[in-house]
């Protein structure tokens, strides 16, 4: 903050000056400018390398297996409706070649209970599904 002498008030009095500075703070944007600018090249790669052509194919993507569970207590993998029991086999069937390692996507109502929820959840991580993800709605 910075004050301002004036000579229409009396000797020992000092009025404020609340006008805003602004060179300062262009100044030290101009120098991280430049600092930026200089140190960018420096963080590149420069070395020259011939890279050789890769021959496997590669790996397609799978798609996720996503767990429904409804306010009336129904699962579905996907679209399709299973039982509580058949649900390991379901979605080890859908996930693939190395189903335990596949995250599985668990949705639910809102309404839907804690102990339902927790029912579907123990009964893929007792068939060896540990990485389960909830998933919630994007706002």
């Amino acid at each position: 903050m910075a004050a301002s002498l004036s000579s229409q008030s009396s000797a020992w009095t000092i009025r404020q000056n609340a006008d805003i500075n602004v060179a300062p703070f262009v100044d030290v944007m101009l120098v991280l400018l430049i600092i930026f600018m200089v140190a960018l090249p420096a963080s590149t790669v420069s070395v020259k390398v011939d890279l050789p052509q890769a021959q496997a194919a590669p790996t397609p993507a799978q798609a996720p297996v996503i767990v429904t569970l409804t306010l009336a207590g129904r699962v579905y993998v996907g679209d399709r409706p299973v039982s509580l029991e058949d649900l390991p086999g379901v979605v080890t069937s859908g996930a693939g070649a190395r189903p335990t390692e596949q995250r599985i996507y668990l949705r639910a109502d809102e309404g839907v209970s804690y102990g339902a929820l927790m029912k579907v959840m123990n009964r893929l991580r007792a068939s060896g599904f540990e990485k389960v993800g909830l998933v919630g709605e994007a706002f």
